[in-house]
Parts: C-alpha cells; sequence; structure tokens
C-alpha cells in the first residue's frame, strides 16, 4: 500500500466538510467558520470526479449514474435553497460534475485544437446557462484536474487560480483542498460508491425535514 491518501479518504474529506458546510448554511449562517470548512469539498468533489472518468469501466454508465443523483437531489436541493420543490433558476453540483463528465468525454473525441478549445467554452458554459453549482467556473476546475492530471503543480496552481481569482471571497479557502489531493496516492481504498453518491439527497432531505421541524 502506498503512503498517501486513497479515494476512499478523499471522499470522506470531501463528504464531511460538505456536511458541514451545509449544516452551517442552514442553520448556523452567522458562523463563518463552517462555511470556511465547507469550502474544501467543492475542488475534492472536482478532483474525484476526473478520477472516476479514468477509472470507470463504462463511462455512459457512469454519466447515467451522475444523472440519476443529480434529479433525485434536486427536489431536497430546491426546497432548501428557493422553498420550492422545482425550480429552475439553480441547480444541485452533481448537475456541475457531470456536465464536467461530458466535457472530459467530447473532449477526448476532438482532434484539431480548434475543435479542443471549442468544446471547452461551450460546454463550460452549460454551466452557466443551466445555472449549475459553481457554474462554468466549476466546470473549468473539473477541467484542469483533468488537462493537468499528470502535472501536479500545474493542477494545483489553476486550482487555486480559480478559487482565489475567480471566485475570491470566501471561496479562497478552497484551497484548503489542494493539500489532500497533492497527497493523493491513486489507490481506490474501500468500496462504498453509491453510500458517497446517496450521502448527498439523503443529507439535504434531512437537513430539510429538521428545518421544517424546528
Amino acid at each position: 500500500m502506498k503512503l498517501g491518501i486513497n479515494s476512499f479518504q478523499l471522499k470522506l474529506i470531501a463528504v464531511i466538510t460538505m456536511i458541514i458546510d451545509h449544516v452551517g448554511l442552514f442553520f448556523f449562517p452567522e458562523h463563518i467558520l463552517f462555511r470556511i470548512i465547507g469550502r474544501i469539498s467543492f475542488p475534492i468533489f472536482a478532483f474525484l470526479i476526473v478520477e472516476g472518468f479514468y477509472h470507470t469501466r463504462d463511462i455512459w454508465k457512469y454519466m447515467i449514474r451522475l444523472g440519476i443523483f443529480a434529479v433525485l437531489s434536486e427536489i431536497p436541493f430546491d426546497l432548501l435553497t428557493t422553498g420550492k420543490v422545482f425550480d429552475l433558476r439553480h441547480q444541485n453540483v452533481f448537475f456541475t460534475l457531470l456536465i464536467g463528465v461530458v466535457l472530459m468525454y467530447v473532449y477526448e473525441k476532438q482532434y484539431s485544437t480548434f475543435s479542443k478549445v471549442s468544446t471547452v467554452f461551450l460546454i463550460m458554459l452549460a454551466g452557466d446557462i443551466f445555472r449549475t453549482d459553481y457554474g462554468s467556473w466549476g466546470v473549468l476546475m473539473i477541467f484542469c484536474f483533468f488537462i493537468f492530471r499528470e502535472r501536479m503543480a500545474a493542477k494545483l496552481i489553476s486550482a487555486a487560480v480559480i478559487n482565489i481569482v475567480v471566485f475570491g471571497y470566501i471561496q479562497a479557502f478552497a484551497v484548503m483542498a489542494l493539500l489532500p489531493i497533492y497527497f493523493y496516492n491513486g489507490e481506490k481504498g474501500r468500496g462504498y460508491k453509491y453510500f458517497f453518491y446517496l450521502v448527498y439527497p439523503v443529507h439535504l432531505w434531512i437537513i430539510w425535514i429538521i428545518k421544517t421541524m424546528i
């Protein structure tokens, strides 16, 4: 076993910090520390979606699975963010991850520089068109982890620039996620694949239920 952090451990870090973020957002909005800790989650999810892209046995099943959980997560996401059962003004992060996978898949099918660059810009924009969490810049972060997969310095610097320069303010604390990403050892670790898919919609439902009871 290699020294470092495996995929399972990275997922745990991402899930725990995400839950801390959402608990702070919906129950303790006055305490910014929850949100600062929560900035760690998305860069790790963006990084792991790239690893998933490279290791999946069936890319179509991978995309369909992401799409299914994106749809399943949308009702609790909308209830929490807008109070409506269905609202197109803001889509959950699973849609961002799905667009990122579509971008990687389509990009690899292109041969000319023009078509590659066009693919990146056009599919990136889908993040803003569909108003997904983190939008087009979130999709670009996924792409940076993809295109610089074998170049650690470029990967970390590009992610840092997006979070500090583009997003700014509290999202700048997302650079903390780059430390566990740096120590990723390339190993899978334990399974529990569907647990990490389910935890997103389930924890949103739990938060919504608690909010309606208090």
